[in-house]
């Protein structure tokens, strides 16, 4: 039989191609960590990375963002943002209201009456320094009324300084000027009562004393009580300020208010059909009225404060100015007969009687004040003693100068009768402006009264109702989303 031959080829580690297991690819050989000593520990592995933790505000954006995508969820954001709106309009406005009327009640309750008596102090003094003069001219003969006027004068300016320091702020700056009246009020008594004595007893230096008792009035008390009266117009003014703006930031909160709420129900109309909300319809109706209020209500205010000043206020100034102006010419008038020409002012190349010739510049000052209260009067009441105060004036320089005739031509005693005498003096014309003054005031006290009063009035009540109807706004808004959120159940 013939030979077989068998060839042997050797196993390739490399498989055959074709169909087969798929080829892994070489893994690299990693080395080996090193090892410790023996018996140590094994080394720990890496930690895994830390996640970042979000905060809360980033979480509530998320979700406030996952809500919007579903109509429940942008009804409950619309809600929240209508109520907080309609919260925010009550609440401004009822702070803004709180603030003016309660500065409207400090114009008519405190501000004016501290100034009017500001004013009453000035002219309380400037009487006494009248009443003092016109009984040193009678000398001996003094009069019981002429007393009784001068303590009624002293006891008015105590009493008002006692009120003006009860009603002042303690860090306010009229305190100081109080203070310094209330000092120096005793001593102007004390010089008057010795210029008084020594008069009775016919020693010339009475009239020194009186001179001096005149000047420390003129230079230091006078002053200081004009500046507490400039002091107390200042805070009326003040008050004034801030009673009378408009309330701006409210009624563009409320107009915000009642846009979003106009929105929100057209976006319900378009999505349902529904031509009315009842909760919509009721926040939209409370936001209405509050700003109609707020409106309406301030302008109200406003023009009652406004009318207040324009025919209150300026008036009362004009005619206090007017009456201190007649005062003081009634005080120079007699000091003129009291020093007898041993005062004397130079203006220019001239020289003057300086008693004399103050009472020059202060009836000119009583004329021009006179003239102001004239033109702003609205009324017959009011016109009618202005009239009878400029006529009593024009009747006063007639006298004045004929007085002063008979002292120049060495006549004292007739020129005495002609200013302090019981008929046809200089005294009888000062008493009729000063009583047609003291009635002009009274009529303007009262016009300040009635229309401070409707101006405060109409503010009455509107910041609390103003909350309260923001809170019922409030409620029906989403009250009336809470209704569309429940078709969703």
């Amino acid at each position: 039989m013939g030979e077989v031959t068998v060839t042997y080829t050797p196993k390739s580690s490399t498989p055959p191609p074709g169909p087969g297991l798929p080829v892994l690819p070489a893994v690299p050989a990693q080395a080996a960590p090193p090892a410790g000593p023996p018996g140590s520990p094994p080394a720990p592995s890496a930690p895994p990375a830390a996640v970042p933790r979000r905060t809360a505000f980033a979480e509530g954006l998320d979700q406030l963002r996952s809500a919007a995508t579903t109509e429940p969820g942008r009804l409950r954001v619309i809600g929240a943002l209508l109520a907080l709106l309609v919260i925010a309009f009550g609440a401004v406005t009822a702070w803004q209201m709180t603030d003016r009327a309660a500065a409207a009640d400090d114009v008519l309750t405190r501000s004016q009456p501290l100034s009017s008596d500001a004013a009453d102090i000035y002219r309380s003094l400037a009487d006494a320094n009248t009443a003092a003069s016109s009984g040193f001219l009678a000398g001996g003969q003094e009069s019981a009324t002429t007393r009784d006027r001068y303590e009624r004068d002293i006891r008015t300016a105590a009493e008002k300084l006692v009120n003006a320091a009860a009603n002042a702020d303690p860090d306010s700056p009229s305190t100081a000027t109080i203070a310094k009246l209330n000092r120096l009020l005793p001593e102007y008594k004390g010089l008057v009562e010795r210029a008084r004595t020594y008069n009775r007893q016919g020693f010339p230096v009475g009239g020194a004393y009186l001179r001096y008792a005149n000047e420390k009035m003129q230079t230091e008390m006078l002053p200081a009580a004009e500046d507490l009266y400039k002091k107390e117009n200042q805070r009326l003014s003040a008050d004034y300020a801030s009673a009378t703006p408009y309330p701006w930031a409210a009624i563009a909160l409320g107009v915000a208010a009642l846009a979003a709420l106009a929105w929100a129900q057209h976006r319900n109309y378009q999505r349902t059909n529904r031509v009315l909300n009842h909760g919509l319809v009721a926040a939209t109706a409370t936001a209405t009225v509050v700003l109609l209020w707020l409106v309406v209500g301030h302008t109200v205010a406003r023009a009652g404060l406004n009318d207040s000043y324009d025919h209150g206020v300026r008036s009362l100034n004009v005619l206090h100015d007017a009456r201190i102006a007649s005062l003081k010419a009634r005080g120079n008038e007699n000091l003129t007969l009291v020093a007898r020409g041993a005062e004397t002012k130079k203006v220019g190349e001239e020289t003057y009687d300086a008693y004399d010739y103050d009472f020059g510049r202060d009836i000119k000052a009583l004329a021009a004040h006179l003239a102001a209260a004239e033109k702003l009067a609205d009324d017959s009441s009011g016109e009618r003693p202005v009239t009878a105060a400029v006529g009593n004036m024009t009747e006063w320089k007639k006298r004045h100068t004929a007085a002063r005739e008979q002292d120049e031509n060495g006549n004292y005693q007739q020129a005495l009768n002609r200013v302090i005498g019981t008929k046809d003096a200089t005294g009888e014309c000062f008493d009729s402006v000063d009583e047609n003054l003291r009635t002009a005031l009274a009529h303007e006290e009262t016009e300040f009264k009635r229309a401070a009063g409707d101006g405060r009035d109409a503010l009455t009540g509107m910041a609390a109702g103003a909350a309260v109807l923001a809170v019922l706004g409030a409620a029906g808004a989403v009250l009336g989303i809470g209704r569309r959120l429940s078709e969703y159940r």
